[in-house]
Order: C-alpha cells, then sequence, then structure tokens
C-alpha cells in the first residue's frame, strides 16, 4: 500500500502525522511520500519536499513572491506522481495547492482524497464545484461539513478533529506550569503571533507592543510565547524592535503547554485558536494581513466570524481583532479585561470552560480510524 501525502504548514503535518497512524494501522506495510514535516517524518513519511515549501498567506505580493516556486514544486511533484502512481493521494488542507493537483491524479485514475474540507461555508463558495471535481472522497472535521457536501453529490465522512483527542478535556495547569518553571500564583498571557514568516511580520510587533502596554498596568504578568525553531530570529527581531527584549519568555516549541499553563493567550487567527478553546482559556484574536489581502477576503466572506472558536459557537464567545482594529491598545485592552475577570467575574471565565468543553466533545472521535476506514472502503469500491 502506498500514499502520497501533501501536507503544508504546521497544522498540516500535525493533522497528517495524525491521519497515518490509523493508517499504519490498517496497512502496516504502508509506504507514505509527498511533501510533509516532522510529524510525518516521525511515522516513516518520506518527504520530497519540506511542508512549510507551501507555507504562504494572503492574496497579494506575499503570494506572488513565492507563485514560481511552490507551481514548480507542484509539476515535479504531479509527473512523480503520475509515474509512481500510488494507491491513494491525500492532500491535507492546502486547498490552492492540493485541489488542482487532485483533478488531475483524479483524471489519470488514482483515488483523491482530501483531508480538512475547505471552508466553502465561511467564504469562497465557488470553490464547491472544484473539489467536485477534485476529489473522491472528503473527511471532514467539523460535523455540519459533510450534509452541506452531501446536497452538492459530493461524498464525505465526519472524522472528528484529531486535536480533540490530543488535547485532554480538563488541561493539567499546574503540571504544565511546572514544566516551564512558573508557579500556580503567576498570571500568564500566553503569545501566538502565527507560524508562518507573513504572519509574524504582520501581528508580532503589534503583540509584543500591546505585551509591553500591559506590563505598564500588569507589572506581575509574565508573557511566554512557543517559537517555531526556523521562526526564532523573526520573533527575537520583533521583540528587540518592541522593546521587549528580556521580558518575554521564549519556549522552543511546546505551544500545548504554553497553552495548558496560561491564563489568557493573544493569538493570531487559525488552528491554534481551536487549540486554545480545546484547552479551554479565554482569548483574544488577532490577524492583519496586506492590504490587498484583506480587501479580497473582506468581499469573500460569509460569515460574522472568523476565529474557529466563534464559529463553531455561532458566536463572539471570544473578541476578534481584525486589520485596522488590531492595534496594540485595543489588543491589550482586552487582555487586561480577561485578566481582570479571573477575580472579579469569575463566572464569565466558567461559562467559557463549558462552551469550550461542550465544543470539545462535539469534536471528539477515533479520527485516526475513522479516517483509515473511509480511505479503506473508497479503495474497495
Amino acid at each position: 500500500m502506498q500514499a502520497a501525502l501533501v501536507a503544508g504548514e504546521t497544522s498540516g503535518d500535525l493533522l497528517a502525522g495524525l491521519l497515518l497512524d490509523g493508517l499504519r494501522q490498517r496497512w502496516p506495510g504502508l509506504q507514505s511520500v509527498g511533501i510533509g514535516g516532522p510529524q510525518m517524518a516521525q511515522r516513516g513519511f518520506e518527504a520530497w519536499w519540506p511542508h512549510d515549501k507551501l507555507a504562504v498567506h494572503g492574496f497579494g505580493w506575499e503570494v506572488l513572491r513565492r507563485y514560481r516556486e511552490i507551481v514548480g514544486i507542484r509539476s515535479q511533484l504531479k509527473e512523480r506522481l503520475l509515474r509512481s502512481h500510488p494507491d491513494i493521494f491525500i492532500g491535507v488542507d492546502a486547498p490552492d495547492f492540493n485541489l488542482d493537483l487532485e483533478a488531475t491524479l483524479r483524471a489519470q485514475g488514482i483515488k483523491t482524497v482530501h483531508f480538512v474540507c475547505p471552508s466553502i461555508w465561511a467564504w469562497r463558495p465557488e470553490r464547491i464545484e472544484k473539489i467536485k471535481r477534485s476529489v473522491d472522497h472528503v473527511l471532514c472535521i467539523f460535523p455540519f461539513e459533510p450534509a452541506l457536501l452531501a446536497a452538492h453529490g459530493i461524498s464525505a465522512t465526519y472524522v472528528g478533529h484529531p486535536l480533540a483527542n490530543v488535547i485532554p478535556m480538563q488541561p493539567d495547569k499546574v503540571a504544565a506550569r511546572a514544566r516551564l518553571g512558573l508557579s500556580g500564583e503567576d498570571s500568564v498571557v500566553a503569545i501566538l503571533p502565527g507560524s508562518r514568516a507573513s504572519e509574524i511580520a504582520h501581528l508580532a510587533a503589534h503583540f509584543f507592543e500591546a505585551a509591553r502596554l500591559i506590563r505598564q498596568v500588569r507589572p506581575e504578568v509574565k508573557f511566554v510565547v512557543p517559537v517555531v525553531p526556523a521562526r526564532r530570529a523573526h520573533i527575537e527581531a520583533a521583540l528587540k524592535a518592541s522593546g521587549m527584549a528580556g521580558q518575554v519568555e521564549l519556549v522552543s516549541g511546546q505551544s500545548h503547554t504554553v497553552l495548558a499553563a496560561c491564563d489568557v493567550t493573544l493569538i493570531a487567527s487559525g488552528t491554534a485558536t481551536l487549540e486554545a478553546a480545546l484547552f479551554k482559556r479565554p482569548m483574544v484574536i488577532a490577524y492583519r494581513m496586506g492590504c490587498l489581502s484583506w480587501q479580497i477576503m473582506r468581499r469573500k466572506r460569509l460569515q460574522a466570524w472568523v476565529g474557529l472558536p466563534n464559529i463553531l459557537c455561532r458566536d463572539f464567545v471570544v473578541p476578534e481583532l481584525l486589520q485596522e482594529a488590531a492595534t496594540p491598545p485595543a489588543l491589550a485592552r482586552e487582555i487586561v479585561q480577561w485578566l481582570d475577570a479571573k477575580a472579579l467575574q469569575p463566572e464569565k471565565i466558567r461559562a467559557l470552560e463549558q462552551r469550550f468543553c461542550a465544543l470539545h466533545a462535539e469534536l471528539q472521535r477515533d479520527t485516526p480510524q475513522l479516517a483509515a476506514h473511509a480511505i479503506a472502503q473508497l479503495l474497495q469500491s
């Protein structure tokens, strides 16, 4: 059994790694190749290109600058896969890269699966026709998605969200703080400005300036930033420019430990916000991008929410500050309100934790096994 996979960015690598657990259990001799990262490599995956080659952000110059390289990689990968003709191709998220590739492979008789339904319910609904052309089956991580796809004649299975099984229902804050050298009495803010260089470029300076403003009114607060090693230099440069160097603790990786340990997180919109919700942590979601990218995205949005916790709860359960609204004073003000609520409005914190517990239970399924079963049925059909 040979499976080809393409996962872009850190979140896709994590999802694909968990998927490979299920595939390897069902097919012990599995060979897996394609584009991936360290989580996939730990499961015996052979990466022809590293996953961060696909990590792009926005619609304007950020994408155009990398366009030729990415198209070249896709062309080389397509030729290699058509020669080797794997039993199945699984595109993990990264729809702009994977859907066109899947369409070509499917036309040549290779079974195609897309893991993580493109968020057609949030924006770019025109993608539904491309999905229908490109994939034999979609593995959905949110419960409402299979019915939406079925209405358009697309086969799909809800497999739950893999992170809901990785993250405990009741995170151990005490143990997490001990691992980070923090005490139970510390007031801790986790800062997560994204994993992509372009996200860090747009957000880190604002996040660290917000931290400086928080420190002015809450000098006891400790700030912790989990850093992807490849982005450490970017983070250190932003810290130095903000005047916060030496006042913020940088932790190599360990984002889950940091989220478990914190009281509140200032966080870039993306998969990390769902992780924070599964850790039952209050948060302030922010996002900034290039002006052209923002104008395009704003026109294509279908919902009031951008952050995954708010989308899934169908409510603004946590604040979102986007583009011009994501100023350091506004970010600092929202974080301080959560810190104040811990002492003055504990019922507000408990209500949020209850919403996130209900969300966690809804997303908790045996994802690797359900995904492997769906793939096995597709191969047998």
